[in-house]
């Protein structure tokens, strides 16, 4: 194991230096590609875009101006903030249901969300705008969460195990909801199929500001509840005790962490697993207090999916759906995962 305290790093600095590598891959990402932009053009063309820097771009090749404005930085801020949102939402969910295989994808809120935005790409809904499938997208994860929970609880407990066991039941029944959907789509049907696997092909600014602000915004709510998140998970009387609105803060949670996954969603498809693989690893490096844990995370989901999103983009031949490529990395973890968690209920 992995420990902070043998290379002499505190939380802060881990924080730090994740960010700092965070900026440093947007600015190598944004530069790769088949028209290469040495990384001091892709800063300056960045600061153009601040006020008082539009004479940091004079002398610069227009095309490298448009390919990096247009075309590849909308992309990868939105593969930035997409797995920053995916990690947070598996590290609030993970601090609630005190379950360490819960994530917005074990738990069936990625497929809710991703019926809801199917539904709405089908039915060709625009009443909220480009934010008519972000909306159908939450209320989808919304009604899947509610289902997993209403199936998960008995006399008002969850059980961790049934709670795992529940969310594959109800994204069973969506994933059957979401091929009747592509049935239905006929000749659109490949569009659909290839959003479903996970794609952050042809993102634009939109798409980055929403899920910039989708995840800012949990992110804010998240930090302002974490010294609660952690006595939520010494146990319900601890949290009683020491005066926690258990009820309150959990509904609160659930709500923004299924917002967060939704939008994401909405925008990228279905990407499983970053919030799985990512709070579990920054529990090794920054330890399991949510205060430190929910940035440091966030960071590091960003990083993860960008990285991956950079490969698919520019290492392989082909360009291959994000999603299959974090669910190749994420399964064989999850199922380390249950196996661990397994063996631990079977010696006590």
């Amino acid at each position: 194991m992995i420990s902070r305290r043998r290379y002499g790093l505190g939380p802060g600095a881990v924080i730090l230096i994740l960010i700092l590598a965070l900026f440093l891959l947007i600015v190598t990402a944004t530069g790769l590609g088949y028209i290469r932009v040495p990384p001091g053009q892709v800063v300056g063309i960045m600061l153009s875009r601040a006020p008082g820097g539009a004479g940091l771009t004079a002398g610069l090749d227009d095309a490298h101006r448009r390919v990096v404005l247009e075309v590849r930085l909308p992309r990868i801020l939105t593969a930035a903030a997409v797995g920053a949102g995916l990690a947070l939402a598996g590290v609030i969910f993970q601090g609630l249901l005190l379950n360490p295989l819960a994530d917005p994808y074990t738990l069936g809120v990625s497929a809710g969300a991703a019926f809801g935005a199917a539904l709405s790409l089908l039915l060709a809904l625009d009443f909220l705008g480009p934010y008519t499938v972000s909306l159908l997208a939450f209320l989808g994860a919304l009604a899947a969460l509610a289902a997993v929970l209403a199936l998960a609880s008995r006399d008002g407990r969850i059980s961790p195990t049934s709670l795992i066991l529940s969310g594959v039941i109800v994204a069973a029944i969506l994933s059957a909801g979401l091929s009747f959907i592509k049935y239905a789509a006929g000749e659109h049907v490949s569009t659909i199929i290839f959003w479903l696997m996970g794609s952050l092909v042809a993102r634009n600014w939109l798409h980055a500001g929403l899920t910039t602000a989708a995840t800012l915004s949990g992110f804010i709510l998240a930090a302002f509840y974490a010294r609660d998140l952690n006595i939520i998970a010494l146990g319900q009387r601890t949290s009683d005790s020491l005066g926690v609105d258990t009820r309150k803060v959990r509904l609160t949670l659930l709500a923004a962490a299924s917002f967060v996954a939704s939008v994401c969603v909405s925008v990228s498809g279905i990407i499983g697993f970053v919030g799985l693989i990512v709070p579990h690893l920054m529990r090794l490096l920054v330890g399991p207090d949510n205060r430190v844990l929910l940035p440091a995370s966030a960071a590091a989901g960003g990083l993860l999916l960008l990285a991956a999103d950079t490969v698919t983009r520019t290492a392989l031949p082909h360009e291959v759906p994000i999603g299959v490529l974090t669910a190749l990395i994420g399964g064989p973890y999850f199922c380390y995962l249950f196996r661990r968690e397994h063996m631990a209920g079977a010696h006590d």
